[in-house]
């Protein structure tokens, strides 16, 4: 395949998988939504300074860019990934011993008020602790759409996570994220970055086994309530 097709249809399929439209992801990266139309369809030879003004977009890195790690290019955040309410799509508790507060979403956030929903559960936790007294375990290995396919978060959910995340940081000794895809693991190093918890946050994507023990073992507990390694 021709190497301009071949990064195109890169950019499209990790456009499709964070539920953006050539326009929003345009203008993320500071281009015009005709250029990225022409990249997608390997019709541009594409500068350095694009591919890193688009990597930058997707919230990821050039070197990821070039990944082996492959997805649909069916766009993701359809209306009917959202039929059943976000809510019940959610579990967390709170171990008191261990100071450790677990939660897991499956499905799909569908935007600001679902992120929402979730912070002002997690937070009223958190609010009955101390200053990096919790340590917080996340699960998004169910973050799929119906056809099975990984998604990040969308650049919606994304800017409210920052937000998340730097109240969150505030009781939490460390945060560990069990990910769906490397391409969850780029993201999620971003909005750590930008919400000032990357010392103390851990995205983990490998064979479920060892990164579900790595993380039970990081945490010093030996079984979950609903964490538990995929069969």
């Amino acid at each position: 395949m021709d190497i301009r097709l071949e990064f195109g249809l890169r950019i499209k399929e990790l456009r499709a998988r964070s539920g953006m439209s050539q326009e929003h992801l345009a203008y993320r990266a500071g281009l015009d939504r005709s250029y990225i139309s022409g990249v997608e369809r390997g019709e541009r030879n594409v500068s350095i300074l694009n591919i890193e003004k688009i990597a930058a977009a997707l919230q990821i890195t050039v070197a990821y860019l070039f990944s082996t790690e492959r997805f649909s290019l069916t766009q993701a955040y359809q209306p009917k990934e959202f039929i059943i309410p976000f809510k019940d799509r959610v579990q967390y508790t709170l171990d008191p011993d261990k100071k450790l507060l677990s939660f897991q979403v499956n499905g799909l956030a569908s935007g600001k008020q679902d992120v929402e929903y979730m912070s002002s559960i997690v937070l009223g936790i958190c609010s009955a602790f101390g200053k990096d007294e919790l340590d917080v375990l996340v699960d998004h290995r169910g973050m799929i759409t119906s056809d099975g396919q990984p998604v990040v978060y969308s650049p919606e959910v994304a800017e409210r996570a920052v937000q998340f995340q730097q109240e969150l940081t505030a009781y939490s000794k460390k945060v560990i994220v069990l990910c769906n895809s490397e391409f969850m693991v780029e993201q999620l190093n971003h909005v750590a970055k930008f919400s000032g918890i990357y010392d103390k946050a851990t995205h983990l994507f490998e064979r479920d086994r060892d990164m579900v023990g790595k993380a039970y073992e990081m945490l010093d507990i030996h079984d979950h309530q609903f964490i538990q390694m995929n069969k």
